[in-house]
């Protein structure tokens, strides 16, 4: 079983992390990024769904034009875990080598 994070971890983890937020009313982690146009937004976006194929941990996520909202949480654990984490931190990766905002 995949363990959850307790609100501590979660916090410790969190603060490691530029721009994530908990979201509220559940055990879950967003961020908002920006990118120059559609093209580099949906760019980033396939970079994140071969990394996030690979770990067969898929990120709630919703684009408009230049915009990419991302959402994380472990459905099976019914929270955060390290799982999120660590596609945070990729993802954390992509966007910085893709300038976004």
């Amino acid at each position: 079983m995949i363990h959850k994070l307790t609100s501590e971890e979660r916090a410790t983890q969190l603060s490691q992390l530029s721009g994530w937020q908990a979201v509220a009313g559940r055990d879950a982690i967003h961020r908002q990024f920006k990118f120059a146009d559609f093209n580099e937004a949906f760019g980033f976006m396939t970079r994140v769904a071969i990394k996030a194929q690979e770990m067969n941990h898929h990120p709630e996520w919703f684009n408009v034009y230049h915009t990419v909202d991302i959402t994380l949480t472990t459905h099976d654990a019914q929270g955060v875990t390290e799982r999120d984490i660590e596609l945070a931190h990729f993802i954390e990766d992509a966007a910085k080598s893709m300038r976004a905002a």
